[in-house]
């Protein structure tokens, strides 16, 4: 891991840059690239114009971490909200959430009706996505999910390529025929558990990507997200999948708003199902912070808006 990287991502953790970097105009103007605004409303309109273009949508309300019931319960009541104008609305979209929104650091049974209430108000077309977080989160993530998966068939789960372990949870995910939204890894985590070279997190990458779209993960009725703005790794996958004979259309790959949008429009005219992530809402520092840890182009971005204003 870089030392730009390490210390950008000790930064999201802190809550003093938290509460103080807000309020600086030219960080706010950069935060506008990554998402359309804080409210719903916002990400919901976003939703309805990618529509019109072939794209479909994954909604996230940022936060992590809460410390009450009280703030669990209005964050479930919200997502029910934005459920419910999702059904009504006609929208192309899912919404994802973090387990740690729904309470999972007060108490995990309290959690889980709160991810049930969710998955239940979910179109039954439609798949409820939980996000990955932390590495310590992993294990009762997946307890929750598998769950979660007896009961609701409708509900998807984020791996992370950076973590060694994630094969073998790849491996337990297709023998249940998951929804499973592969990413690289956004945290700060110790090299015994993830894997510190971006050439071997791009190595795994292809190779969980491999697993995911297999024959046995065909044959199981997983549906698998490719989640990255690595074009070289996109084009990997995609000559890989051609010479498997896989159709364009059983292709999914997933991207953040405000990233590679040229390269979204490609891929949805070439007839891959494609999809944004839009997130929204007022605590986007940590999760700010993590982008511009992914991609050294995101950091020049803000240097840009720094220095014209």
């Amino acid at each position: 891991m870089s030392l730009m990287r390490s210390t950008i991502l000790k930064a999201s953790e802190s809550a003093w840059l938290r509460e103080r970097a807000p309020r600086y105009g030219f960080i706010r103007k950069s935060v506008e690239r990554f998402m359309p605004g804080e409210r719903a409303d916002d990400a919901l309109a976003v939703a309805k114009r990618l529509a019109d273009e072939g794209i479909i949508t994954l909604l996230t309300h940022l936060g992590e971490n809460v410390g009450s019931r009280e703030e669990a319960e209005g964050v479930t009541q919200h997502y029910l909200g934005v459920l419910d104008r999702i059904r009504t609305d006609g929208v192309p979209s899912e919404v994802s959430v973090k387990l740690t929104q729904l309470g999972l650091d007060i108490d995990k049974e309290f959690c889980f009706r709160n991810l049930a209430a969710l998955i239940e108000s979910s179109p039954a077309d439609k798949t409820l996505w939980i996000d990955m977080e932390q590495s310590s989160y992993v294990d009762a993530t997946f307890d929750l999910y598998s769950r979660a998966r007896k009961t609701y068939r409708n509900t998807g789960v984020c791996v992370q390529a950076y973590l060694r372990r994630t094969k073998k949870d790849v491996e337990s995910l297709i023998a249940m025929g998951a929804s499973v939204r592969l990413v690289k890894g956004a945290y700060k985590e110790p090299p015994e558990i993830a894997f510190p070279k971006k050439t071997d997190v791009d190595e795994n990458y292809f190779a969980l990507a491999q697993m995911l779209f297999g024959a046995e993960g065909r044959q199981a009725g997983v549906r698998a997200a490719i989640a990255t703005h690595d074009r070289p790794l996109i084009e990997r996958v995609s000559r890989w999948a051609v010479a498997e004979g896989i159709a364009k259309n059983q292709i999914e790959f997933a991207m953040l708003y405000g990233i590679q949008r040229a390269e979204q429009l490609r891929l949805a005219r070439e007839g891959y199902r494609c999809c944004v992530l839009v997130s929204y809402g007022s605590f986007w520092f940590p999760w700010f912070m993590r982008r511009l840890a992914e991609r050294p182009a995101n950091i020049a971005f803000l240097l840009r808006n720094i220095f014209s204003g």
